[in-house]
């Protein structure tokens, strides 16, 4: 409780430093950095790379082409206890299967393995259909276990009434050690009537609990203002119950979260994508369960920018790294790809 309360103390007397609106220098520690990997607008569910040493500001690598043309989905990365990092995905939703990569410099991934699902029987959500969205992974470090994710619909979709698929989204998960064998049958991840699609999960910085980021998949109504937002919940244990999430922490039409923790560890940084690739949001809180606000970024006025990104980034996960690694990576993958700038 004293530390928390010395960083929050340290965090506010930083801020204070800065009146509102005027001039920030972004922090930068020499020993960090991030990786950010991604598809793109023009080519979905292809993987391409942009880095960061400061946690704001974001450049492609190798000159804005893929970092590889074998892995399809929507990238997740996690680092396994050993110290190598799996990496998650899928042809398309109608792939049965959830594929594996491992690599050990986050620069060469080779092929671990794949995972067949079986939809059928899940409890809470009857008639599943054979669909896999957006296959994610955790690592938990207290259990030694990954915790996949992904959601699947059990309602077909209709012309007339898109949305009603989409209502039918729920999370399921599996746990494995290795990656290799899966635990038991997929289960439901929340037990809320509400759909939720693009989980992840955080240790609850503030306790021995996780906190699930998700995707609100209910379509915004006055009846439903939440939709279509990115929320979050804190539950005791990694695999729940998780009480109803909070409020939104990105305005509605806002999909993929990705969190990272800044270089200064007094923030937490939420990235989200406005879709179908039309930009990257960014929160900002010192701690999961907030105070949470909205940071101005990619606006075209620079002086108003807090953060930039290139064009076109669409869904994927963001890691921190450190800087021999960032090295590597932009030596492997020369030529850049800066964001733009503000006119």
């Amino acid at each position: 409780m004293l530390l928390l309360a010395a960083a929050t103390t340290t965090a506010s007397a930083q801020q204070a430093q800065v009146p509102p609106g005027a001039p920030e220098a972004p922090y930068v520690d020499p020993a960090k950095a991030y990786l950010f990997a991604h598809m793109t607008k023009a080519r979905y569910g292809v993987l391409y790379y942009s880095v960061s040493e400061d946690g704001l500001h974001w450049r492609q690598v190798n000159g804005g082409r893929p970092v590889s043309e074998e892995y399809h989905g929507h990238a997740s990365i996690a680092r396994g206890g050993d110290g190598r990092y799996f990496l998650v995905g899928n042809k398309s939703d109608e792939d049965p299967y959830i594929r594996f990569w491992v690599s050990n410099d986050l620069i060469r991934w080779t092929p671990w393995g794949t995972y067949k699902p079986d939809l059928a029987n899940i409890p809470g959500h009857a008639g599943a259909l054979q669909r896999i969205g957006a296959p994610k992974l955790f690592f938990d470090q207290r259990s030694g276990k990954f915790l996949l994710t992904w959601h699947t619909p059990n309602v077909p979709g209709d012309p007339k009434d898109p949305e009603r698929y989409w209502a039918s989204q729920r999370t399921l998960y599996v746990q494995s050690r290795d990656l290799k064998t899966f635990e038991g049958a997929p289960r439901r991840l929340f037990d809320w009537d509400m759909a939720t699609i693009d989980t992840i999960i955080q240790p609850d910085d503030g306790g021995p609990g996780y906190c699930a980021i998700i995707k609100d998949e209910r379509y915004p109504s006055y009846d439903w203002t939440t939709g279509k937002t990115i929320r979050m919940s804190c539950a005791p244990s990694l695999t729940g119950p998780y009480p109803q999430p909070g409020p939104p922490l990105s305005p509605n039409f806002r999909e993929a979260p990705t969190l990272i923790r800044a270089p200064n560890n007094q923030d937490w940084l939420l990235y989200y994508e406005q879709y179908a690739g039309t930009s990257y949001g960014l929160s900002k809180a010192p701690r999961l369960r907030g105070p949470w606000y909205q940071v101005s970024g990619n606006s075209g006025v620079a002086a108003w920018d807090r953060y930039a990104m290139p064009a076109g980034l669409r869904h994927g996960s963001m890691i921190q790294i450190d800087r021999k690694q960032y090295d590597a990576i932009v030596a492997a993958f020369p030529g850049s790809v800066p964001a733009a700038s503000g006119e």
